[in-house]
């Protein structure tokens, strides 16, 4: 008797398998779905080291800029009273220790990274059922980590482009094309190639894991991730005017 559904192997940590996700992604995730076990620390893994690596770079400009006295202006600078101006730029000063320049930022980094990936694989399997969807929960966990692949390939780009301009990165994503910070350039600033990349990578994965047609898989993932941007998005704006800070590394 032929098997139907042959469940293959999994290893642990398949490195080589980055490439064909990236390169192959239908190939790739047909094989993914095959597998009995979860697939998923490669992928993550693999995103920790390079937002790891991302932040160790960026601190380190926005050290040595501090230590030459380039300290970034915010947008409304010139209408600021001079007390503000003098508060801001003592914050600043007081705020370019290792703790606030790698330590935080990288905690940041990596909570959101797995915290978002949590949240994500949760909201696309619930959606996913109710469109009729047969996955797992386990399955749409890998599905996500290996779809987030693009965001690793950002990472290395930005370190690239970081160390060539000698800066750190001012406006991630579109955010730059906004005329005033807030609500709208938060969105923009996790909108770029490689989230629409991911996007792509998520449709073929939930279409192929959960037997979804394309239209459904489409309107599932576009859906969520609309609704998980607008939450993203408010909760950046509220951080930023709270503190100040605006986000430099957005998960996606």
């Amino acid at each position: 008797m032929t098997e139907l559904n042959p469940v293959l192997p999994v290893r642990r940590l398949n490195f080589a398998r980055i490439f064909q996700v990236l390169l192959q992604p239908r190939r790739a995730f047909a094989e993914i779905a095959a597998e009995a076990n979860a697939s998923w620390l490669t992928p993550m893994l693999s995103l920790s080291l390079s937002g790891l690596l991302s932040v160790m770079v960026r601190g380190y400009l926005t050290s040595r800029a501090a230590l030459m006295g380039e300290i970034p202006l915010p947008p409304d600078w010139q209408y600021w009273t001079p007390d503000m101006q003098n508060n801001y730029m003592q914050a600043q000063q007081s705020m370019q220790g290792p703790v606030f320049v790698y330590i935080i930022p990288l905690v940041s980094v990596l909570v959101g990274l797995w915290l978002v990936w949590l949240i994500l694989s949760g909201m696309l399997h619930l959606g996913s059922t109710l469109l009729g969807g047969r996955g797992s929960m386990q399955g749409a966990l890998n599905v996500v980590g290996w779809a987030y692949l693009p965001f690793a390939v950002r990472d290395i780009l930005r370190v690239v482009f970081m160390l060539i301009a000698g800066h750190a990165i001012v406006s991630p994503g579109l955010s730059g094309f906004a005329s005033n910070p807030g609500f709208v350039a938060e969105i923009l600033s996790h909108v770029d190639l490689f989230f629409l990349w991911s996007t792509v990578l998520l449709i073929i994965g939930f279409g192929i894991s959960d037997g979804l047609s394309k239209g459904k898989s489409i309107t599932g993932v576009i859906l969520i991730l609309l609704v998980l941007l607008l939450i993203q998005a408010g909760l950046g704006t509220l951080m930023s005017n709270i503190g100040g800070l605006a986000s430099q590394n957005p998960i996606f």
